[in-house]
């Protein structure tokens, strides 16, 4: 598993109640481009403007990491057309783009399986993290080939490889050999266009995420829905399992009268 280098120390989030790390589904591009008639790769485009936007909304709100599913294990199953488009694509942006997240600070992360990528993507992405991996203001990791059982997977082996008795492994092991080893663990997960699934997105790091799901396609999602996900999020009582309501009389009798 080759993973990222690790990350530069990260600023927390600038008020309690929003996230420190958002995670998004970018889900509808297909969609939105049948809407308009237009050729899937349009809707993919149409997503890296949407992805500006919001990185934007997230940097002004306060909010210091986005992961972001841009292509999973499973869409090599897509048309080969469709995904040459995206490889391409992938390339191009990072082309295009690396500049200007340098100068505005932002670490550049890739998650994700990199030996089915091309030796020359594979090597875009190692100069484009390269180059950004001494900034320190927010981080954006971009999960290409990425899917949350085969990490696991590839984690575990790793571990076992390298001599670590699985008798003994702890979650802090586990985590520490993932792809986004070195970050919180994601407080919120977004996923656009209306389905209601996590999809092999962050299975691990999001078992204690809160869930925010949008109608809103991926390409028309933008400062506004950020803001409403932000606000959603800030009226969320999040517990991690425990109680939070004040213990009524008699809980305390009634929980042994059941126990025995």
């Amino acid at each position: 598993m080759l993973r990222p280098p690790p990350p530069t120390a990260i600023p927390a989030p600038a008020r309690p109640e929003l996230p420190w790390h958002i995670g998004i589904i970018m889900d509808g591009n297909g969609r939105w481009a049948r809407q308009r008639h237009l050729p899937r790769v349009a809707g993919h485009r149409a997503g890296v403007r949407a992805i500006r936007q919001v990185m934007e909304a997230c940097n002004d709100a306060g909010v210091h990491i986005l992961t972001l599913y841009a292509f999973s294990t499973e869409n090599w199953q897509r048309p080969r057309g469709e995904v040459s488009s995206l490889m391409r694509l992938f390339q191009e942006t990072m082309d295009s783009e690396v500049d200007e997240l340098d100068a505005k600070g932002i670490q550049l992360r890739i998650i994700g399986d990199r030996t089915k990528l091309s030796s020359r993507l594979r090597q875009k992405v190692d100069e484009c993290e390269a180059r950004t991996a001494h900034n320190r203001a927010n981080v954006l990791n971009v999960a290409i080939n990425y899917g949350g059982r085969s990490e696991l997977v590839e984690a575990i082996r790793e571990l076992a490889a390298s001599g670590v008795d699985l008798r003994h492994l702890d979650e802090a092991t586990l985590s520490a050999a993932l792809y986004t080893s070195g970050l919180p663990d994601p407080d919120l997960i977004i996923r656009t266009a209306g389905e209601l699934r996590v999809s092999n997105f962050l299975l691990w790091q999001g078992a204690y995420a809160e869930l925010h799901v949008t109608d809103t396609l991926w390409p028309d999602f933008g400062p506004t829905d950020v803001a409403a996900a932000l606000g959603d999020f800030g009226s969320r009582r999040r517990t991690f399992g425990q109680v939070t309501d004040p213990p009524r009389a008699g809980d305390d009798a009634a929980a042994g009268t059941r126990t025995g």
